[in-house]
């Protein structure tokens, strides 16, 4: 490929960007801007893939791929991260838009896409600017939150032609075995005890026990919580939602659920911070299961389920650092701290079915 001028003081960020390959596929592309990358700087984000803000002519791009040692499924993570965004266009989904999208691995060593760079921040601890200073700003994080959720809810699986995402299919009667399976496969790790985390056989029955009766199958994000929401500094609003690779069919109630686990409340189990600071002002758990009703028209009588089955979902994936701890993958205080957490899940989805 012939060389675009790309200057040599550009960090390739150990060999995950050829420059002068981007620079001829942007070429091409019809990616906004012109000419080659002139600067770049990797940006927080997610821990499987890498994300970075490129300055082209007279544009600022993000770029998104994964990792630089690819696992089986990386290539196929990124076109679908892609597909969904393409088909969110138009809709009232906040969401990054997508520019360009490079399905050939020999570019970069692994398919990757360009999306609109967003204003604002995502993340955990200390909020910045007016959410800092402004109760009713930070009141508006929670109404925002729902919004997003009960809007991608809200999308026709079909009519975007994402149908074909997951497995609708008897998906709540599913959920306990599938994410049981999963905590118990990490039994193979030694050292590692999946009765270690408490409250599963009881949950897990209560679960199957009460299934909803009001049952719906559409987009769910999968992670739905503050570091993968971009939030406006300029007007308390999201400017985009974040990190689509978990989205898949399913109920879109557990998104909900998802955003209430992630919450903090008096009364909750002992042993959990607010996941952002400060926190006075916030919307209570009940505020948001009653917005969320009147926005997308369902019964919230269900909701304890698929509050407790978030609880119990998280709980089962999180073991997974647990046990990683166990055969020296991962820091051993890391691994106390996530199963700390995942107990934790554990006992508020107790509490959740206690009423």
């Amino acid at each position: 490929m012939p060389n675009h001028g790309i200057s040599d003081t550009l960090d390739d960020f150990g060999g995950l960007i050829n420059w002068e390959n981007l620079n001829a596929w942007l070429d091409t592309s019809g990616a906004p801007g012109y000419g080659p990358v002139t600067a770049a700087r990797k940006l927080a984000g997610g821990l499987q893939n890498n994300v970075f803000l490129l300055s082209r002519g007279n544009r600022d791009l993000i770029l998104r791929r994964p990792g630089k040692h690819l696992k089986p499924r990386s290539n196929e993570t990124m076109l679908r991260e892609a597909r969904v965004l393409n088909a969110l266009e138009g809709s009232a989904v906040p969401h990054p838009r997508m520019l360009a999208l490079c399905d050939d691995a020999d570019v970069l060593g692994a398919c990757f896409y360009l999306m609109e760079p967003l204003e604002g921040f995502a993340r955990s601890g200390d909020l910045p600017g007016q959410y800092a200073t402004d109760s009713s700003w930070r009141r508006a994080m929670g109404v925002e939150l729902v919004k997003a959720a009960s809007a991608l809810g809200n999308v026709d699986p079909v009519a975007a032609g994402l149908e074909d995402l997951g497995r609708p299919d008897n998906w709540h009667e599913r959920q306990v075995e599938r994410w049981r399976s999963q905590l118990e496969g990490y039994a193979a790790t030694p050292g590692y005890n999946p009765a270690d985390l408490p409250h599963v056989d009881a949950v897990g029955r209560w679960l199957a026990d009460n299934l909803p009766t009001d049952r719906r199958i559409g987009l769910v994000h999968g992670d739905l919580q503050f570091p993968n929401v971009m939030f406006s500094l300029q007007a308390p609003r999201i400017s985009g939602v974040l990190d689509w690779e978990l989205v898949s069919l399913g109920d879109p109630l557990l998104d909900l659920g998802w955003i209430l686990s992630s919450w903090f409340e008096d009364g909750d189990p002992e042993g959990k911070s607010p996941m952002v600071k400060p926190w006075d002002g916030f919307l209570s758990r009940g505020e948001l299961s009653t917005l969320y009703g009147k926005q997308s028209g369902r019964d919230m009588a269900q909701m304890p389920w698929f509050f407790a089955l978030a609880c119990y979902k998280l709980a089962c994936l999180l073991e997974a650092t647990f046990a990683a701890s166990k055969a020296g993958k991962v820091p051993e205080p890391v691994g106390r701290s996530v199963h700390a957490y995942a107990t934790w899940l554990m006992t508020k989805a107790l509490q959740i079915i206690a009423g």
